[in-house]
C-alpha cells in the first residue's frame, strides 16, 4: 500500500522524498509561498543511490512533483494508487501566470548559459514580462559533488527577489537550491523547473501542450538530439528496480 504522509493526504513518500500527488494548480500556489520546490526526473532519481548531496537536497525540498510520467506509471502499477502527474512544464506556466512575475525585480533566473538567457530573456520580453539582464544569473560550470556560488548568494541577499527560478540540469538544480534555502538572508520561493522554459522559448526543443499531457515530452527530445537524450533516457529503465527495492523508503548508498 502507498505510504500516505500522515495528515497529508496529498502527498506521498516515495523513496524517502516527499511528493505532492494534487493538482497543478494547488503545487503552483504552494511552491509561491516561499517553498523549495522540485522536479526529479526519472534518470536523476537514480542518483538517490549514488550522490549524498543530491538526497540531501531532495529531503530537504518542501516538495518534490511528479514530472516523471515513468515514476507514476511504476508507483500506481505496484502500489494500486491512483497519483496523477503534475509535468515541470505545466507547472511553469502557472508560474508565469501569476501577476507577482509580471512586477520588475519580483523574479531572479538562473540561467544556463549565456545563449540560453539571450534566448529565453527575448521570448519573457516578447510575452510581456518586464525581466532584464539584471533578472538573471548565468551559472558557472558547477564541480560535481557539492555547489556552492558566492556570487548569486550576493545577489539575492541584495535584491531580495520573490522568485528563483533555477533553469538548470537535474541534479545540479536541486543542490543549488538547497544552497539558496539555506543562505538567502530572506525566504524566496525556489522552484528548480530545469529545462522547461526552454521547451517554450525554443532553447530546448518546443514541447506543445498536447505532447505534454501526453507524457511524450521525452520523445521530442530524444528526436531532436538522439545521442544526447537516448542514453539518458535509458538510465531510467533502472527505476522500476529502484521502486521494487524500496518502496517508499531512501536508498541505501554504498557502504
Amino acid at each position: 500500500m502507498p505510504t500516505i504522509i500522515s495528515g497529508e493526504p496529498q502527498y506521498r513518500r516515495i523513496l524517502g522524498i516527499r511528493f505532492f500527488v494534487g493538482d497543478a494548480p494547488e503545487a503552483v500556489e504552494l511552491g509561491a509561498r516561499s517553498g523549495f520546490v522540485v522536479v526529479p526526473a526519472a534518470p536523476a532519481l537514480l542518483e538517490l543511490e549514488r550522490d549524498d548531496e543530491y538526497r540531501q537536497a531532495l529531503l530537504e525540498a518542501d516538495f518534490a512533483i511528479t514530472d516523471s510520467g515513468f515514476l507514476v506509471l511504476l508507483w500506481n502499477l505496484m502500489n494500486r494508487d491512483r497519483i496523477h502527474r503534475v509535468s515541470g512544464l505545466e507547472y511553469l506556466r502557472l508560474l508565469l501566470a501569476r501577476p507577482e512575475l509580471r512586477i520588475p525585480r519580483s523574479t531572479l533566473w538562473v540561467m544556463p548559459s549565456q545563449a540560453s538567457m539571450d534566448r529565453n530573456l527575448a521570448w519573457l520580453n516578447a510575452n510581456d514580462y518586464p525581466f532584464e539582464t539584471a533578472d538573471c544569473h548565468v551559472a558557472p560550470r558547477y564541480p560535481r559533488g557539492a555547489v556552492s556560488d558566492e556570487a548569486l548568494v550576493e545577489l539575492v541577499n541584495e535584491r531580495h527577489p520573490r522568485h528563483i527560478v533555477i533553469c538548470l540540469g537535474g541534479g545540479v538544480q536541486e543542490k543549488l537550491g538547497l544552497y539558496l534555502k539555506r543562505r538567502s538572508s530572506g525566504s524566496p520561493a525556489i522552484h528548480c523547473i530545469g529545462a522547461a522554459i526552454g521547451f517554450l522559448t525554443g532553447d530546448q526543443v518546443r514541447i506543445p501542450g498536447w505532447a505534454d499531457k501526453r507524457v511524450l515530452g521525452w520523445l521530442f527530445r530524444c528526436v531532436s538530439d538522439p545521442r544526447r537524450f537516448v542514453p539518458r533516457y535509458a538510465k531510467a529503465l533502472e527505476l522500476p528496480r529502484l521502486l521494487w527495492r524500496y518502496g517508499s523508503r531512501l536508498p541505501d548508498l554504498p557502504t
